[in-house]
């Protein structure tokens, strides 16, 4: 069972070798002292080269966490730039809550305030995540960033399974987060955005130290251009 920290990558890089799958499930994961953080932000006083980076990959197998306020971009990232395989050949598991709303939007509820049935949409999520952690292959999954449980709970699962996790953690600018909720056509409520901002804001500074929650093996931090720079993710 290997315990490499999730790293960013250019084209043309070579790969780690697979990581059986029976490897993972007989030996708890490595739990490094400290978590690897990778400041990929490309904007005036970021800890950066200032170049930008085409591609980021993760070991097989394990997960990612892709958090940052509504309308960061997180899903317009996550279907953009993630793989339908990674290079064991198996399945990588793409967790979108916003997904899940879509596919009730469309049922028998569409006529109803989505305030009703929220809960029925997040147990749906969270069922789906579940499944797929279960399934045992690459996991990315989209994070609001304010429920630190749900980050708790993903950490217990993963070190059970064997497996790491790693945080991809958008960097956007409040202003610019709610004209991307605008262009989608859907916002949150002040009351929430603020409270999605103060756990942004928290994550964001234990990330620049270093300091993840437990259970956490790394951290990427984009900002909008470095997110727009980047091409792929693979698992392999």
């Amino acid at each position: 069972m290997h315990s490499e920290a999730a790293y960013a990558t250019g084209a043309g890089a070579a790969p780690p070798g697979p990581v059986p799958e029976s490897a993972r499930r007989t030996r708890p994961a490595a739990r490094p002292a400290r978590p690897r953080t990778t400041d990929l932000r490309l904007r005036a006083g970021a800890r950066t080269s200032r170049t930008p980076r085409t591609a980021l990959r993760f070991p097989p197998g394990d997960l990612v966490v892709v958090s940052g306020l509504p309308g960061s971009g997180k899903s317009t990232l996550m279907r953009r730039v993630l793989p339908e395989c990674d290079g064991r050949g198996a399945p990588v598991h793409r967790l979108d809550s916003q997904d899940t709303r879509e596919r009730w939007e469309r049922g028998r509820l569409r006529r109803l305030p989505y305030a009703l049935y929220r809960p029925l949409v997040r147990l749906a999520h969270y069922g789906a995540l579940r499944r797929a952690l279960r399934a045992g292959g690459s996991v990315v999954v989209h994070d609001c960033g304010t429920l630190a449980w749900v980050r708790r709970w993903l950490s217990r699962a993963a070190r059970r399974d064997g497996r790491a996790v790693h945080l991809v953690l958008l960097d956007v600018p409040p202003e610019a987060a709610l004209t991307g909720q605008r262009a989608r056509g859907r916002g949150v409520s002040r009351y929430a955005f603020v409270r999605h901002r103060r756990a942004v804001r928290r994550l964001l500074a234990q990330a620049e130290r270093s300091r993840l929650p437990a259970g956490f093996a790394s951290a990427v931090l984009l900002d909008r251009p470095a997110a727009g720079a980047l091409e792929r993710v693979s698992f392999g």
